[in-house]
């Protein structure tokens, strides 16, 4: 079996991109669990109340927000 191609930049680049699409999929699942969870606590109609819709919208942002002090905390330490 060939493998010269396995080290190739092409196939790094595709990996890569992948693996951050992985990640970025597994972050939107945790983030709709963790703030369905924490703001829709009734039967959900056929749309969003106003508290809701608030309540979602905080959560995500709060979410995104921890990711990035995440992310640059890691970032600074290699």
């Amino acid at each position: 079996m060939d493998t010269s191609g396995l080290n190739s930049p092409e196939l790094q680049r595709f990996l890569n991109q992948e693996k951050e699409k992985a990640m970025v999929n597994e972050m939107v699942a945790k983030l709709t669990n963790v703030c369905w969870d924490k703001c829709i606590t009734g039967t959900p109609g056929s749309k969003f109340s106003s508290s809701e819709s608030a309540c979602l919208s905080n959560c995500a942002q709060r979410y995104l927000d921890m990711s990035v002090i995440i992310m640059k905390r890691f970032q600074s330490m290699h």
